[in-house]
C-alpha cells in the first residue's frame, strides 16, 4: 500500500467509526422510543432490555452504513481540501480518481459487507427481536396498586386501597379484596382497616396480611336464589398469598414468526415469491371456468318447472331465451347478486395474493439497494467534500443529512410506488438510487475540472452575468 493510499485511509477511518457510532445511536434511540410504550411500567428486568437493545443495533446497522459513509467521505475529502492537502496531492500530477481510490475500494467492501449483513444476520436478527417484541407486548403491566383504584392486575382478585403509607408504599389503610376465584362472581368480599405488601419465595408470590378485618362469603341455595345465606367472619390477623406467575415474560416459540418477510433471506424470498406468483396465475386461469355455472339459461317443462341448460358461451341465442316471467327474473336477479358477490370476492382475494408477492418482492429488492446506497453515497459524499473544502462536524453534516433525507424520502416513496402498483416494483426500489446516481456523476465531474460549485464568488459572478442584459435592456427603454 503506497503511503498516498495510507493517509487517505487513515483520514477517513476516524470520521467513519465516528460518525456510524453516532449515527447508529441516534438510530437505536428512535428505535426504542418507537417501542417505549411497550416496554414502561413491565418490570423487564435488565436482561430483556439489554436483548432488545442488543437486537435492535443489530437490524439498524444496514440504515446506518450508508449515512455514516456519506459523511465520514464528505468530512475526510473536504478536510484535505480545507487544510490545502488535496491541492498539493494534485500539484504531484495525481489525479483525483486516483485519490478517491482508496475509499471507493473500502466504500464496495462495505456494500458487500452490508449485503451479507442484511441478507444472513438481519433476518435471524428479525426473528429474535419481534418474537421478544411480541412477548414483551403480551407481558402484564407490573403491579401497580394505587389509591382509590380497584386493580384487576391479580387473576381472580379484584383490590382496592383507600391509602398508601411507608417509604415503598407497603403500608395499607382501608384495604377491599372481592375474590372471583369461586366462579360466582363477588361472593367472597374481605374488608381490613389495615394491612402490607411483601414478596415471597424469591419473588415467585404476593403475602398480603391484613389486620383488623371481617369476611363476607355468600352461600347460594341451589333451589331458592332469593334465600342465599350469608356467612360473616371476624379476624384479627389474616395472611393471603397471590401467585405472581402471570406477570412471568413467556416465550412464544420463534418458529411461529418465520413466515414473515423480514425473517428471510433472499433465497427463501424468492422460493416464496415465486409460489405465490404460481398460485396467483393457477387462480387467473381458474377463474372464467369458474363463472361458467353462473352463465346458464331457464326453460319451462311441460309441468311448470324450471330447468337449467348450460351453454359453453356466455351469450345465448335470443331465439332460445326463455318467455319473461316474475319467477324467471326473480332467479335471475339471485344469480347476477351471486356472481357479483362472487366476482368481488375472487377479485379482492387476487389483488391481496398479488400485493403479498409484491411486498415479498421489495423485500428482496431492499436487500441489494441498501447495499449499492453505500457505493452511492460515497460518490456523493467524496467529490462533494472536495468541492466545498470543508470539514469537521458543521457544513458536511448539514449537507449530508440533505442528501439523505431526499434519498430516504424518494425510497419511501418507490417503495409505496410498487407496493401500490402504480410502477413496477424493481422500477419503485431502484428510483432513489437512478435519480441519485446523476448527482453523485455531476458532483464528480465538477469535483475533476476543480469547479467552486459552492463558492459564493462563483454564484455572484453568475448572478451579475445575469444581471447585465438587463440592465442594457432597462438603458435602451
Amino acid at each position: 500500500m503506497k503511503k498516498l493510499d495510507k493517509l487517505i485511509l487513515r483520514a477517513f477511518a476516524g470520521p467513519f467509526f465516528l460518525t456510524f457510532a453516532v449515527v447508529q445511536f441516534i438510530l437505536l434511540m428512535v428505535t426504542l422510543l418507537k417501542y417505549m410504550d411497550d416496554l414502561i411500567g413491565k418490570d423487564l428486568g435488565w436482561e430483556v432490555i439489554a436483548k432488545l437493545i442488543f437486537f435492535f443495533s443489530v437490524i439498524t446497522i444496514p440504515t446506518a452504513l450508508p449515512l455514516a459513509v456519506l459523511l465520514s467521505s464528505l468530512m475526510t475529502y473536504g478536510n484535505l481540501g480545507e487544510h490545502h492537502e488535496l491541492t498539493a496531492i494534485k500539484s504531484s500530477g495525481i489525479s483525483l480518481t486516483r485519490i478517491l481510490r482508496p475509499v471507493m475500494i473500502v466504500s464496495v467492501l462495505l456494500g458487500g459487507l452490508a449485503f451479507w449483513f442484511n441478507n444472513r444476520i438481519v433476518p435471524s436478527a428479525n426473528l429474535e427481536t419481534f418474537s421478544l417484541l411480541w412477548d414483551v407486548r403480551q407481558q402484564k403491566l407490573a403491579l401497580d396498586i394505587r389509591e382509590g383504584v380497584f386493580y384487576n392486575g391479580l387473576p381472580g382478585y379484584t383490590i382496592k386501597v383507600n391509602k398508601k403509607e411507608g417509604e415503598s408504599g407497603d403500608l395499607l389503610k382501608g384495604v377491599m379484596i372481592y375474590d372471583h376465584t369461586n366462579g360466582r362472581g363477588n361472593s367472597t368480599v374481605i374488608l381490613a382497616d389495615s394491612g402490607r405488601m411483601f414478596t415471597r419465595f424469591g419473588g415467585s408470590y404476593l403475602g398480603l396480611e391484613l389486620f383488623h378485618g371481617r369476611t363476607y362469603v355468600e352461600q347460594p341455595d341451589s333451589r331458592d336464589r332469593a334465600g342465599a345465606s350469608f356467612i360473616r367472619q371476624g379476624f384479627d390477623r389474616n395472611l393471603i398469598t397471590f401467585s405472581l406467575a402471570s406477570f412471568d415474560l413467556g416465550r412464544t416459540q420463534k418458529e411461529l414468526f418465520s413466515g414473515n418477510k423480514m425473517m428471510k433471506n433472499i433465497p427463501q424470498l424468492e422460493e416464496y415469491t415465486d409460489s405465490l406468483h404460481n398460485r396467483l396465475v393457477t387462480e387467473r386461469e381458474q377463474f372464467p371456468r369458474q363463472l361458467n355455472p353462473y352463465y346458464v339459461y331457464l326453460r319451462l317443462d311441460t309441468t311448470g318447472q324450471a330447468l337449467n341448460r348450460r351453454v359453453e358461451s356466455w351469450q345465448v341465442p335470443p331465439t332460445k331465451l326463455p318467455v319473461l316471467n316474475a319467477s324467471l327474473l326473480d332467479q335471475a336477479e339471485n344469480r347476477v347478486r351471486n356472481l357479483r358477490t362472487y366476482v368481488g370476492s375472487s377479485s379482492e382475494h387476487m389483488s391481496n395474493l398479488a400485493k403479498e408477492a409484491g411486498n415479498f418482492r421489495i423485500e428482496i429488492y431492499r436487500k441489494y439497494t441498501q447495499s449499492i446506497a453505500v457505493l452511492l453515497m460515497f460518490l456523493i459524499g467524496a467529490p462533494l467534500g472536495a468541492i466545498i473544502k470543508k470539514g469537521g462536524l458543521g457544513i458536511p453534516v448539514l449537507i449530508s443529512i440533505v442528501f439523505f433525507i431526499v434519498y430516504y424520502v424518494l425510497s419511501i416513496i418507490g417503495e409505496k410506488y410498487g407496493r401500490e402498483g402504480v410502477m413496477p416494483v424493481g422500477a419503485g426500489m431502484w428510483m432513489a438510487t437512478a435519480l441519485l446516481l446523476p448527482v453523485g456523476l455531476f458532483f464528480l465531474n465538477q469535483a475533476r475540472r476543480d469547479s467552486g460549485l459552492l463558492e459564493t464568488d462563483i454564484w455572484g459572478r453568475l448572478f451579475r452575468k445575469i444581471k447585465l442584459p438587463f440592465r442594457g435592456y432597462k438603458k435602451a427603454v
